[in-house]
């Protein structure tokens, strides 16, 4: 089995905003990936889309299926992560006010990704942009 697929997210593009996770959960689904996986990598896969819509100019989430693991790669473009251990923390966020009163924003994001992912890597470089890859073992 191997399948690939990738989605476009748009910078505060908070009406479509959850729709890659949607459709990555209903595309496991329909591959007969098991329910646990599928809700960890759902998960993770909103979290990262959150933090596109939120943070970023923009990116892409890319979504591979493999014979033993899955793997969620998600690129931004700009600004970048001037601190990730600080980004890191939960609870920590650089939201703004608009965001967090659409209920967004709580700093919950790479925790929960990390929390999920079996395996997690973050690089990011200010002013160039920010790449996720997190693999969710079969």
């Amino acid at each position: 089995m191997s399948y690939e697929i990738v989605f476009d997210v748009k910078r505060g593009d908070f009406d479509k905003a959850g729709e890659a996770s949607r459709k990555i959960k209903h595309t496991l689904q329909q591959l007969g990936v098991t329910n646990k996986i599928v809700r960890k990598i759902a998960i993770a896969g909103y979290e990262g889309e959150m933090n596109l819509a939120i943070h970023s100019l923009g990116g892409k989430i890319l979504l591979e299926v493999g014979e033993s693991k899955l793997t969620l790669t998600i690129e931004d473009v700009g600004p970048g992560i001037p601190d990730i251990d600080l980004a890191m923390t939960q609870g920590w966020s650089t939201a703004g006010d608009e965001v967090r009163q659409m209920g967004f924003g709580a700093g919950m994001g790479l925790p929960n990704m990390v929390r999920n992912a079996d395996e997690f890597d973050i690089t990011s470089q200010v002013d160039v942009g920010t790449k996720i890859v997190m693999s969710f073992l079969l």
